[in-house]
């Protein structure tokens, strides 16, 4: 687990060159956000988070793979990393702000994900939770 990257990882360098590519601009891991974001539009409220399948619990092949040993832990370890993630989200609601979560495995169909960019950073910013 020591090799496992918090930050820059391919696919938020990917969501990093595609949003860029597009021409927005933003701030990376503000520490002062709940969570961390990996990527904060500040002007705009918004945030992104680049989630890995496996770490984050999604419901896909690869996030429903648990592994053969210390299957105990790994299941309460997930299940907390879905809690806390949970927890953030409504913090950063109650801030005003609104979040989008990209999964390692939407990250394949390019096209899609710029069209979901695209309507996430250009829809008008309310205080509820958008978690999409």
């Amino acid at each position: 687990m020591r090799a496992v990257k918090a930050r820059d990882t391919k696919p938020e360098l990917m969501v990093r060159r595609i949003l860029h590519k597009m021409g927005y601009r933003y701030r990376l891991h503000r520490s002062d956000l709940p969570g961390k974001p990996d990527i904060v539009f500040g002007p705009r409220r918004k945030v992104i988070f680049v989630h890995g399948c496996f770490w984050h619990g999604h419901r896909c092949k690869r996030g429903a793979r648990m592994p053969a040993t210390n299957v105990k832990y790994w299941k309460t370890k997930i299940a907390y990393n879905v809690e806390r993630y949970s927890r953030q989200l409504d913090k950063l609601a109650a801030k005003g702000w609104s979040a989008l979560t990209l999964w390692e495995c939407e990250l394949k169909h390019e096209e899609q994900i710029k069209k979901r960019l695209v309507s996430f950073l250009s829809e008008v910013a309310d205080n509820t939770r958008k978690c999409k």
